[in-house]
């Protein structure tokens, strides 16, 4: 299941926007061409957000990105706007995530809270589980790798925009991938390890002594 996701998250993050950029560049304005690309992606999205069937704070996260990144693109009236506008996002995402890091509630534990609860497990319990300090710590070290991600994109993009223009935006839309599957492996990582940090504690408890 999980590689069904990978292979649809390439395909229609990566491959469409790609295609539908190179075929349209030259035939249409730059601009819609642009705004073109993101259909598949936009669609896609709304078709995930369907598939949980739940507005929780994961689900309002995917759908808030999704408009906010849907009106960015249908407002900035030029291609370049466009693509200056989108770094002007990424770093917003950053801040956001900073700043459910210095509340103690890190966007990470928030998602793992939601999408383990729709797995049939306890929120309470869970909630007791995520926030002892050795597991909330590597939680916030998570989000952090979201905010390194939010910073690179929109540094990386920024200077492909100066070097390059609006011909950057095929290299922004392969960087982009490249950059959320690199610390998305190290965020899982860091999942698996909460995961594991879990099993070991719940091992602990159960054993009884001799």
């Amino acid at each position: 299941m999980k590689n069904k996701v990978v292979l649809w998250d390439l395909i229609c993050y990566l491959i469409f926007p790609l295609v539908i950029w190179n075929v349209l560049n030259d035939r249409i304005d730059e601009y819609y061409a642009m705004l073109i690309s993101t259909v598949p992606g936009i669609i896609y999205s709304i078709l995930r957000f369907i598939e949980y069937k739940r507005i929780n704070f994961f689900g309002l996260v995917m759908i808030g990105t999704l408009m906010i990144g849907t009106l960015i693109d249908v407002l900035s009236g030029s291609a370049l706007q466009m693509m200056w506008n989108n770094v002007y996002y990424s770093l917003g995402l950053a801040v956001f995530f900073l700043v459910t890091n210095f509340i103690n509630k890190p966007t990470s534990l928030l998602f793992a809270l939601d999408l383990t609860e729709m797995q049939g497990y306890d929120r309470q319990m869970l909630k007791e589980s995520y926030y002892q300090p050795k597991i909330l710590y590597v939680f916030k070290l998570i989000t952090y790798g979201f905010v390194i991600q939010s910073l690179l994109k929109a540094g990386i993009d920024a200077w492909l925009i100066l070097q390059h223009g609006v011909d950057a935006y095929g290299k922004s839309i392969i960087t982009k991938r490249v950059i959320t599957g690199s610390i998305g492996l190290i965020c899982m990582y860091g999942f698996f390890h909460i995961s594991k940090m879990l099993k070991n504690q719940q091992e602990s408890n159960t054993v009884t002594p001799d």
